[in-house]
């Protein structure tokens, strides 16, 4: 918890100390107008839903109630002297994160389309050449901390917030991420990837994108983003032309897989993660979050599930040569002793 809120701290340092060199309406780089009044109207009000209660739904919504979330009633957790308190287990979805991809590196279309100082060696692509030399999709991304519950002081309490953040903060750039920009790399940090390297598993994902595209994404299929593609390696190089949308939804897992694997992504489901805040899980649990198309063209009446085809909720998401690089909330399953 600390290491985290010391992270964001850093971050924030560094972009005060050079704040006077952000560069404003720089080519390729568009405000999104996040912040103002698309909080309100492009966010997926419905997705909240359902909110559980002592183990009982309160109303339907978009993408139900996730597998290996608890379902007690009742909850009891120690406090700072070791007393058990006891409470009610109180579940939802909650708007946890933003993340967004960007091709020109440094650009910010979350914070009004600031750029940061750094250079465009790894310029992105929309299906041009990569760095190999093959045809392929590149973007950076930036991930932020979104709690908009509390940041609009709605029935969020201080028990119910997982990892402490009140505020809107960046989290990770992958600009200074080596391995998001190589492959080989990326490998080697995640050695499992050569379990999954073979055609029985690849085609073990035909399973998951079935059961994703139904709402019900594979949790032991750890190397399946269902009908999006694989998730390694977890770099953002991706070949083929399957579109921004598609392109783009299998970065956002391969994102998540990696923060999973190094633990700056926690659990959040379940019963043993109601009192700690979340515990620690090398592989991606995929039931635990659901997305929301924010920018440019933004859902508002139902999420989507992990490897959910997007046939069924990208089209025409996308304005070609205006707004290509999208932004996405990222909800979050949240199971909280409420006491």
């Amino acid at each position: 918890m600390r290491f985290r809120h010391f992270m964001a701290a850093m971050v924030l340092a560094v972009i005060g100390t050079v704040a006077p060199q952000l560069a404003h309406a720089t080519p390729g780089c568009v405000d999104a107008q996040v912040i103002g009044p698309k909080l309100i109207t492009d966010i997926c009000w419905d997705c909240l839903f359902p909110i559980r209660v002592a183990g009982v739904p309160l109303t339907g919504g978009s993408g139900g109630v996730p597998e290996g979330s608890a379902d007690r009633m009742l909850c009891a957790c120690e406090d700072n002297l070791g007393v058990p308190r006891p409470g009610v287990v109180t579940s939802f979805w909650e708007p946890a994160r933003l993340i967004e991809f960007q091709r020109v590196p440094g650009c910010s279309s979350v914070l009004n389309g600031i750029r940061f100082p750094m250079d465009r060696t790894f310029q992105g692509m929309h299906g041009g050449t990569d760095f190999d030399g093959g045809d392929g999709t590149f973007m950076h991304y930036h991930y932020y901390a979104f709690p908009l519950l509390l940041m609009m002081d709605m029935f969020v309490s201080g028990a119910c917030n997982a990892d402490g953040y009140t505020d809107l903060d960046i989290m990770y750039l992958s600009e200074l991420d080596p391995t998001w920009n190589n492959s080989d790399l990326a490998f080697f940090t995640n050695p499992e990837a050569a379990a999954v390297a073979n055609p029985i598993a690849a085609a073990a994902c035909t399973a998951d994108a079935v059961a994703s595209t139904a709402g019900k994404p594979i949790n032991s299929m750890f190397w399946c983003a269902g009908s999006w593609g694989p998730i390694y390696p977890l770099s953002g190089q991706i070949t083929g032309g399957n579109g921004v949308i598609q392109e783009s939804s299998l970065m956002k897992a391969r994102v998540l897989a990696a923060l999973h694997r190094r633990g700056l992504a926690w659990r959040t489901m379940g019963s043993d993660a109601m009192c700690s805040g979340g515990h620690i899980s090398p592989t991606l649990p995929k039931t635990q979050y659901k997305f929301s198309l924010l920018h440019p063209l933004p859902e508002t009446k139902r999420g989507h599930v992990m490897g959910e085809s997007t046939l069924r909720w990208g089209n025409a998401r996308i304005i070609p040569g205006v707004a290509e690089d999208p932004i996405y909330t990222i909800w979050r399953w949240q199971d909280c002793c409420n006491m």
